[in-house]
């Protein structure tokens, strides 16, 4: 009886494991992340230091693609707002992939354009790191790559 009932616990224990890995997100929560993304990409536009600290967590961390790390809120939220006053231009953000670590986390990759005024664009990656967080998704971690050659 007792070996019956370790084999059970372990198999639960490992299905829960292998399901965690393969969690798809639904219509609703697809919905969430690209708003969430959307809102970060107009508070960078309209440098809205509100909006862009309601959607980041307080130890967000960014990596930009000069190589410069910003920990923090208020060094991200800084380095955001001098960002886009020295390089102006319009940003967008399309979200190619979102994968689930589990029901309340994910990473969303995006490819990352600033159309710049001279009519270049500067083409890039970036990746973030999102955490569902008192009911609302938060942006925790940004990662920015520029491709080389670029």
């Amino acid at each position: 009886m007792k070996n019956i009932f370790l084999l059970l616990l372990l198999n639960t224990t490992v299905t829960s494991f292998l399901l965690g890995q393969n969690v798809v997100p639904d219509d609703k929560l697809r919905k969430d992340i690209y708003s969430l993304i959307d809102k970060y990409s107009q508070a960078r536009e309209k440098r809205d230091t509100l909006l862009l600290k309601s959607i980041l967590t307080s130890d967000v961390d960014q990596l930009v693609s000069t190589g410069e790390w910003r920990n923090g809120i208020d060094a991200s939220v800084k380095g955001m707002l001098n960002s886009s006053a020295n390089s102006p231009g319009t940003r967008t953000l399309n979200i190619e992939k979102i994968r689930l670590l589990d029901p309340g986390s994910a990473i969303v990759d995006c490819k990352y354009e600033i159309q710049n005024t001279d009519g270049t664009t500067r083409k890039m990656w970036s990746t973030f790191v999102v955490f569902f967080e008192r009911g609302l998704w938060k942006i925790s971690a940004i990662r920015n790559m520029l491709p080389t050659g670029q």
